[in-house]
């Protein structure tokens, strides 16, 4: 397993924004994290990368203890936040260029992961004239720049048009092909359906499910589609709060 994470829990005060949250990730593997706005998703994601730490509980990343080593944890991980802030006056160039040096990499890395985002000329624009879409794209350029096993992907098309969606997944299936491990957070069910090898429903900081995506078809079709089966979930959660 690349990622192992039992019995999470993390309070903020008096607000448990994840709680008993369990689950693991194989290598190559693309996993999503399926859920409403506040079910709890993005807190996992930063306990995963070391940004918030945990109340209680264990995470593991290619055999490091995250909690008691982030820092080397970190080495393995490469991380897109769901909301992207690049220097408006710098050029996409000038941006991939400056993270890869960080990494210890090549202007030539930057240079390809450049040209895989496809910006058509852009690229040499102050990042301030880019698009909501086109900054995600550059933010998704900066986390492939390291060949990282572990990416981690926080609601990585919640501000893409329905061309950067395309590119988006055709981006997925590229670090598949690479051997690359994934993690992703979506509201969207189109999009773990498509891309995911497994997907863990969060509802209300749980998970109340965690498998294939051919599973809960198996699961939950014969008593709808699977909308019913998410909606269901979301459904209970709200009743209870």
């Amino acid at each position: 397993m690349i990622v192992a994470v039992q019995d999470l829990v993390k309070r903020y005060g008096a607000h448990t924004a994840v709680e008993g949250v369990s689950f693991d990730v194989d290598p190559g593997e693309v996993f999503a994290f399926l859920g409403p706005n506040g079910s709890g998703k993005t807190t996992t994601l930063k306990c995963l990368v070391g940004l918030n730490v945990p109340t209680s509980g264990k995470i593991s990343v290619c055999g490091v203890d995250a909690v008691a080593d982030p820092d080397e944890s970190r080495r393995h991980i490469s991380y897109l936040p769901q909301r992207v802030v690049f220097p408006e006056s710098f050029s996409a160039r000038e941006i991939l260029r400056f993270h890869a040096r960080l990494r210890g990499l090549t202007d030539g890395a930057a240079d390809e992961a450049l040209e895989s985002a496809k910006f058509n000329g852009a690229s040499g624009r102050p990042v301030g004239t880019y698009s909501g879409g086109m900054v995600q794209r550059l933010g998704l350029a900066v986390a492939a720049l390291p060949s990282a096993p572990l990416l981690l992907l926080d609601e990585p098309t919640a501000s893409l048009d329905p061309l950067g969606v395309i590119r988006f997944r055709e981006f997925v299936r590229e670090q598949r092909a690479r051997g690359t491990t994934m993690i992703f957070s979506t509201h969207l069910l189109s999009e773990a359906e498509q891309l995911a090898d497994r997907v863990a429903v969060f509802v209300g900081g749980r998970i109340v499910a965690c498998t294939g995506i051919d599973e809960i078809r198996r699961t939950f079709m014969a008593n709808g589609t699977i909308e019913d089966m998410y909606l269901h979930y979301v459904g209970a959660a709200h009743e209870t709060l």
